[in-house]
């Protein structure tokens, strides 16, 4: 049974940074494409960042490119979000969600259309 677990979410002032960690159980990282997803205002989620499994594929959600960075340590089955400058619009629960690359597009990641999810960690950004 693939489990993903979050990690790292908190309460922080508007321009510090926190660093999310999301461990996979259950399955090798390898041949999975692996992102972060969170509920959007008029949309059911939207995707912040993911990587390929080659990571020859990376998206960010436009209003956090330049401010978050993805990366993926397969030989601890873990994935990590890099936030820093972080702003108020930036508070959401935070999802970890697995898809097999074989499926994977940026617009799949763009809209959440992922296979395995999380619990999720909740980020808070108030002054």
């Amino acid at each position: 049974q693939v489990q993903l677990v979050e990690s790292g979410g908190g309460l922080v002032q508007p321009g510090e940074s926190l660093r999310l960690s999301c461990v996979v159980s259950g399955r090798p990282l390898e041949g999975v494409a692996i992102g972060w997803i969170r509920p959007a205002p008029g949309k059911e989620r939207e995707g912040v960042s993911c990587v390929s499994a080659d990571e020859r594929w990376i998206y960010y959600l436009n209003a956090v490119r330049g401010r978050f960075t993805i990366s993926r340590d397969n030989a601890k089955n873990t994935v990590y979000l890099q936030m820093n400058n972080l702003k108020p619009e930036d508070t959401a629960n935070y999802y970890c969600a697995t898809i097999e690359e074989i499926r994977y597009s940026n617009h799949a990641c763009a809209s959440g259309q992922m296979d395995f999810w999380g619990k999720g960690t909740l980020v808070t950004v108030s002054p």
